[in-house]
């Protein structure tokens, strides 16, 4: 439990002293009026207290990544626990922090105008494209999430009835004003997540269970699965996750000065990176008292370490704590979508019938994607195997034009994303690749690495370049 105490200190530490440190890197504008208090219309751009800010964006960027992703992350080792340390203090809250502070200077502005604005009118289009297909499907898959997990908790009830509610809730959810219906389930979703965490957390310390420490070498227990890059896309969320900054513009809309950015936007990663650290942890204990070729998959891990011990009733709690993390993540990627499509028309959100107009169709599309699903079309399982690794390559576009925002108003200090950008964009490229779920080629496991080496040093020269020829 050594390397594991380690790592909860070091991300508390990280909040403390790199955030304070990137916080006064970006110098907050106290004086200056946020979009919430310089125009609000009472759908998006409210006014939202501190706490409850980062409560929304908390859950909004929690989704199942940090508990399912560390689940099967934790056969890498202690890897997993550095990855997560490190990858959540100096690159996913970093990214989440500087994105949101961008939306919060430019007016609650969504990514795809945020990478347009740094790389270009070509990157704003193709991202665009990219983040409303992967939010759809995010939205779509956290439907049954959720579903299948009451459906555990709850084996009398029809898991139909479940689908049906919580595509309901997303409907409303997308349509009403932010403070009406999120801001007041989110709340009582963080205090259901919050006892999960404690529960597990203090279980840890009561069985104090053997896990892997970093003195032990960072031996691999996935045999045949090459570290690099498989972990830093297996843990996601709870690292670094691309979706997080697609989520960021709904905050920024209703945050009521700048200097609330550091806890809502960098504080709510490093909160994400604790969850994942627990159930990482959680996951070690389980694999050595059941091997680590467990074939169970990380549901079935999580719903036996909650009643094993917290015991049946305080297994329901957790496990409902659980289930909050994919509905509040789910029904912000819809409205997320909402926002961007707002953006692009020019149509303002106050009038009802302007919400409608886009979510008619979205839903629409919704739900026939929920019913091929339901007989048994393949055609959504296989997109969703894309969604993993197209949150790392969104986080890459996103640090990258972090990276050129830095570089034109600080200089040197580029340097603290053009290094994780260049990083990131290794692993995305060789991920896709070699991993199965993409294109399976790891009998060319030295080429990828080569490829991805190579047009990471090309973009590295032309970002120098074009920024210098700019100047």
């Amino acid at each position: 439990m050594i390397t594991f105490t380690v790592s909860l200190v070091c991300l508390v530490l990280g909040y403390l002293f790199y955030g304070k440190f990137l916080s006064k890197l970006i110098k907050p504008e106290v004086e200056k009026p946020t979009p919430a208090v310089a125009h609000p219309d009472g759908v998006d751009y409210v006014p939202l207290p501190k706490w409850k800010a980062y409560t929304i964006q908390f859950l909004n960027i929690a989704g199942t990544g940090p508990i399912f992703g560390a689940i099967m992350g934790a056969k890498f080792g202690v890897s997993a626990y550095v990855w997560i340390v490190v990858g959540c203090i100096f690159i996913g809250a970093m990214h989440d922090y500087i994105s949101g502070m961008l939306s919060l200077r430019n007016d609650g502005m969504s990514l795809p105008d945020i990478i347009g604005k740094y790389l270009g009118n070509i990157a704003r289009i193709s991202t665009m494209s990219f983040i409303v297909i992967m939010m759809f499907f995010v939205g779509v898959f956290f439907v049954f999430a959720p579903a299948n997990l009451l459906k555990g908790i709850f084996p009398d009830t029809n898991i139909m009835a479940w689908i049906y509610g919580i595509f309901a809730y997303y409907i409303l959810s997308t349509l009403v004003p932010i403070d009406k219906l999120i801001g007041k389930l989110y709340p009582i979703f963080a205090l259901a997540l919050l006892f999960m965490a404690v529960g597990i957390l203090v279980m840890l310390y009561v069985k104090h269970p053997a896990i892997p420490e970093i003195y032990d070498g960072f031996k691999s227990f996935n045999p045949g699965k090459p570290l690099f890059p498989l972990l830093f896309v297996t843990i996601s969320c709870g690292a670094v996750s691309g979706f997080h900054a697609t989520q960021s513009p709904l905050m920024a809309r209703c945050l009521t000065s700048e200097k609330q950015g550091r806890t809502v936007f960098y504080g709510s990663m490093i909160t994400e990176g604790v969850i994942a650290l627990i159930w990482a942890a959680a996951a070690n204990a389980f694999y050595i008292e059941h091997g680590y070729d467990s074939t169970e998959s990380a549901a079935a891990i999580v719903n036996f370490v909650a009643q094993d011990w917290l015991g049946r009733i305080g297994a329901i709690f957790a496990i409902l704590g659980i289930v909050v993390c994919p509905i509040s993540s789910g029904d912000t990627a819809f409205r997320s979508i909402r926002l961007m499509v707002a953006d692009v028309l020019h149509l303002e959100q106050k009038p009802i019938q302007n919400r409608l107009t886009i979510c008619i169709p979205l839903f629409i599309a919704a739900f026939v994607v929920l019913l091929m699903n339901m007989n048994g079309v393949e055609a959504f399982e296989i997109m969703w195997r894309y969604v993993s690794w197209a949150t790392q390559q969104l986080a890459t576009i996103t640090l990258w034009a972090i990276t050129v925002y830095l570089y034109r108003i600080k200089g040197a200090w580029h340097y603290i994303s053009l290094i994780p950008a260049m990083f990131m964009t290794m692993v995305a490229i060789s991920y896709f690749i070699v991993a199965p779920e993409c294109l399976g080629l790891m009998q060319y496991y030295n080429f990828a690495l080569c490829f991805a080496a190579a047009v990471t040093i090309a973009l590295y020269v032309l970002f120098f370049r074009k920024e210098r020829l700019s100047h």
